[in-house]
C-alpha cells in the first residue's frame, strides 16, 4: 500500500486508536498535510485511482497542449437546461424559479462543485483596528483597517481574523456605494521594482471620482490559497483542524463567505450604503466574485474579470484551462472534493450542471463578465460569454433585459445594455481596461 494511502487510513481511525488525535478531554492539534498528501487523501476518500492530465498552457508543442482551436472546443455541445427542473418540468413563472429550480441548482453546486458552507458557521466580531485621513489623487479619504475576529471558542487552536481595508470619501455627506474587491492593495516589495501603473487614473481613483468608496478583502486572512491550508483558516476552524469531507466547502466558497461577512460590517457602518455594494475580482478572485454574487443576494452588482475554469467558463468547453487542471494538486482546494470525480472516473458531460446556471443564480441582479484578448486565452472568453448567453432565459423570466444576442461579439465591442453584460478588451490578463465600462454599468443601478 502507498505511504499516502496508509496515512489516509490512519486518519480514518477512531480518536481512541489514532495516535494523531489527542487524548480524551484534550483538543486534537490541526492535522498537517502537504497539498499532495491532502489531494491523494481526497482521491482515496472518493475511490479515485487516477485523474486525467490537465492542459499545458505554456508549451504548445506538448502532447497535452491547451486547445485554442474553436473546431475542437465543443465536444459536449448540449448544456443542461437552466429552466428544466430535476422533475423534468419547464419553469414558466418566477415563483417556480425561486421555489423549485433555483434551490435545485444551489444544491448541485453545493454538493458537486464548490462545497457546502456549514449551517452554523462561527460569529464574527468586527473591530476598527485603525483609522486615518489621507488623499488618493486629489480626493481626501478616510481609510479604516478592519479586523473581523471569528469566534473560535469551539476550537481555540485556530485563529481567523478577516482583514478588510475600507476607504470612503472624507467629504461624503452620508452613506456611499462601495466596490469591494478581492485581494490586497498593492505595495511594492523591498528590493523589487514597482510594477508599471496602467495609464490614467487607478480603479480606486475612478471609484472616488464618482463619490463612491472602495474596499479590499484579504482572502488569505480567511482561507489560504493552497491545499495544505485546508486544515487551517475558516475551513479548518469549522472542521476543528481535521481534513475535509467530499462535499465540504473549498477556498472559493470560503472567500465568498468572507466577503459576506464584510458586507455584514458595511451594513452597520454609517459611511456605507450597504444596499449599493458591488463586488469585483480578477482571475481566481473572479471565480470567487461569481460565487459570492450567486450565493449572497445582498451584493448589488458584480464585475467578474477573467474568471475562467471554476468561474464563468463552461466546464464542457475544451479551451485553455480544463476541469482536469482545476482538479489537480495546484487548484483542487478551490472546490469541493467531489469536483475531482469529473476529472477521473467521470467526464465533463457527467456534471449535472454547468456555469451558465451559476450566472443564473445571480439573477435578477446585474453581472458584468469580462475578459482579455489573445493574452488571456487560458480563461476562455467565448466560454464565459456562452455561460452568460445561456443564463439569459432566467433574467428574461424575471423581467430583466439580457445581452440581446447569442452571437459572440468582436473585440472591445461591449454588450452593456442589460443586466447580463459582456466585454472583451485587448490588453491580456488584466482587469484595468474594463473598469470604466463596469463603473458606467454600476452607475445605472447606483
Amino acid at each position: 500500500m502507498k505511504a499516502l494511502s496508509v496515512f489516509a487510513a490512519l486518519l480514518a481511525l477512531s480518536p481512541l486508536t489514532n495516535p494523531l488525535l489527542a487524548q480524551e478531554g484534550e483538543l486534537a492539534a490541526p492535522v498537517e498535510l502537504t497539498r499532495e498528501q491532502d489531494h491523494q487523501r481526497t482521491m482515496d476518500l472518493l475511490g479515485i485511482r487516477s485523474l486525467r492530465q490537465g492542459a499545458n498552457g505554456r508549451d504548445q508543442s506538448a502532447p497535452n497542449a491547451a486547445n485554442y482551436d474553436e473546431s475542437k472546443a465543443t465536444p459536449y455541445p448540449n448544456l443542461p437546461d437552466v429552466l428544466l427542473t430535476n422533475g423534468r418540468e419547464t419553469v414558466t413563472t418566477p415563483a417556480m424559479w425561486w421555489n423549485v429550480r433555483r434551490p435545485e441548482i444551489v444544491e448541485l453546486f453545493d454538493r458537486e462543485i464548490y462545497g457546502r458552507v456549514p449551517e452554523n458557521t462561527p460569529d464574527v466580531k468586527w473591530e476598527v483596528a485603525s483609522r486615518k485621513n489621507a488623499t488618493n489623487g486629489d480626493v481626501a479619504i478616510v481609510t479604516k483597517e478592519l479586523l473581523g475576529h471569528v469566534d473560535n471558542s469551539a476550537y481555540p487552536l485556530i485563529n481567523v481574523d478577516i482583514a478588510v481595508t475600507l476607504v470612503t470619501p472624507a467629504s461624503a455627506a452620508g452613506a456611499v456605494p462601495v466596490i469591494l474587491r478581492f485581494g490586497r492593495p498593492f505595495t511594492p516589495r523591498p528590493g523589487r521594482p514597482a510594477r508599471p501603473a496602467p495609464p490614467g487614473p487607478t480603479w480606486e481613483q475612478q471609484v472616488l471620482a464618482r463619490g463612491w468608496g472602495y474596499a479590499y478583502l484579504d482572502t488569505s486572512s480567511v482561507q489560504a490559497d493552497n491545499g495544505a491550508g485546508l486544515t487551517q483558516g475558516i475551513v479548518g476552524l469549522v472542521n476543528k483542524g481535521q481534513p475535509r469531507d467530499a462535499d465540504d466547502w473549498g477556498a472559493l466558497r470560503a472567500w465568498a463567505w468572507g466577503a459576506s461577512r464584510a458586507l455584514d460590517y458595511f451594513a452597520a457602518d454609517t459611511a456605507v450604503d450597504a444596499k449599493r455594494v458591488g463586488i469585483e475580482g480578477h482571475s481566481r478572485w473572479g471565480k470567487a466574485t461569481l460565487v459570492a454574487m450567486a450565493y449572497d443576494d445582498r451584493f448589488a452588482v458584480a464585475y467578474i474579470s477573467s474568471s475562467g475554469a471554476g468561474g464563468a467558463s463552461l466546464y464542457r468547453r475544451n479551451w485553455g484551462e480544463l476541469v482536469e487542471n482545476v482538479a489537480a494538486p495546484g487548484e483542487y482546494h478551490w472546490m469541493a472534493g467531489n469536483f475531482m470525480k469529473y476529472a477521473g472516473p467521470l467526464s465533463w458531460d457527467d456534471l449535472p450542471i454547468d456555469t451558465h446556471e451559476l450566472v443564473a443564480l445571480c439573477a435578477p441582479r446585474p453581472v458584468f463578465i469580462s475578459s482579455g484578448d489573445d493574452g488571456d486565452q487560458w480563461v476562455d472568453a467565448k466560454g464565459m460569454f456562452i455561460a452568460g448567453a445561456y443564463a439569459q432565459p432566467v433574467y428574461r423570466l424575471l423581467g430583466k433585459k439580457d445581452m440581446g444576442t447569442n452571437e459572440f461579439p468582436a473585440l472591445e465591442v461591449g454588450l452593456m445594455e442589460g443586466e447580463i453584460s459582456f466585454r472583451q478588451h485587448s490588453a491580456g490578463h488584466t482587469d484595468y481596461p474594463n473598469w470604466p465600462t463596469f463603473l458606467d454599468c454600476a452607475a445605472r443601478y447606483f
